[in-house]
């Protein structure tokens, strides 16, 4: 799928963006990938992890400086480019909370220029990644990114036929992640604290991998026909349970929940059941358009979901006890 082709990733020097870079140079043989991101010292640092890592794909892997908000430059970024993964965000909570015109400017104009550069310059396939806070959004960040998911599904209106693909990936705090609960957990540990501070006991979240976030992109990728929002099927665990598979002997400290914060992940809504179908290991959200119901493009091999299904971290099937989450952190490196 990606032999020979020339991808891009906004946002590239990000926790998701080193992760998909090591996945396609090992899967594909691709012609470049274009690291598109704003801060020049973290294109530096993945550079030089790269040249002692894997010098040998440094002659297929362009380092662009630029920002989504700046169009010229994306159209500049975007020529020749057959693939886009759109991981650029301001992510932090707090951040967007504080600075919500920045928020607006990264996650809301710079989703619509890449839209609209990737309409101009003939890309492919666009994939944007997406998160559990932009489903029924309590804070700015998730109400961003929801406008957003609207923007990069009602851009396939557009593109008509033939053109540009747009399609989602949406899923919750990635495992070990820059920024999520596990390296916070673990400096705690380093520093020989044993008091967990957990913001509410009744907190669960979805377990899912780097590698499993791109391996959601690549079926993304090779399958989307426009408009479909896709949702990994993944366990879930309870935060109490993670700070005790972390340290045996912890002590749990309820702390209050933090601004913006949600008890649970939501992926999928009840309203959103209508138009979700369920697949053996993920979810599909088709688009809520009469474009979409006129195009001819059906989800094959799927079944619909019950109407009211809803699909959170709180009401899972799957769950990770402190046993399996143990497992699952030393087997990714976590411990």
């Amino acid at each position: 799928m990606l032999n020979n082709k020339n991808i891009l990733v906004t946002g590239g020097t990000g926790s998701f963006g080193k992760k998909f870079i090591e996945m396609t140079f090992k899967r594909y043989n691709p012609n470049k990938i274009i690291v598109y991101s704003r801060d020049e010292f973290k294109q530096d640092v993945l550079k030089k992890d790269i040249t002692l890592k894997n010098p040998e794909i440094l002659n297929n892997i362009r380092f662009f400086i630029g920002d989504v908000r700046d169009r010229e430059r994306l159209y500049r970024a975007f020529k020749g480019v057959d693939y886009v993964i759109h991981a650029a965000a301001m992510k932090q909570v707090p951040a967007c909370e504080y600075n919500p015109f920045e928020a607006i400017k990264t996650n809301i104009h710079g989703a619509q220029n890449v839209i609209d550069a990737a309409l101009d310059c003939g890309v492919k396939k666009v994939v944007a990644l997406s998160t559990d806070k932009a489903v029924n959004p309590i804070n700015l960040y998730g109400g961003t990114k929801l406008v957003s998911d609207k923007l990069f599904i009602s851009a396939n209106a557009y593109s008509g036929n033939g053109g540009t693909i747009f399609s989602v990936v949406r899923y919750g705090n990635v495992a070990g992640s820059r920024g999520s609960v596990i390296p916070f957990f673990k400096d705690l540990i380093d520093k020989g604290v044993k008091e967990m501070p957990i913001t509410d006991f009744k907190m669960t979240r979805f377990w899912i991998t780097l590698d499993q976030g791109v391996e959601l992109v690549y079926k993304a990728l090779e399958e989307a026909i426009g408009g479909e929002t896709y949702i990994s099927k993944i366990p879930s665990f309870k935060i109490v349970d993670l700070a005790k598979a972390m340290l045996d002997d912890c002590v749990l400290k309820e702390v209050g929940i933090r601004e913006g914060e949600k008890i649970h992940e939501i992926m999928v809504t009840k309203d959103d059941s209508r138009f979700t179908f369920e697949f053996d290991r993920h979810f599909i959200i088709t688009p809520h358009f009469n474009w979409w119901k006129n195009s001819k493009n059906m989800i094959e091999n799927g079944k619909n979901v019950k109407s009211g299904f809803e699909y959170t971290s709180g009401g899972n099937n799957e769950w990770l006890d402190v046993d399996n989450l143990r497992r699952e952190l030393k087997r990714n490196g976590f411990i």
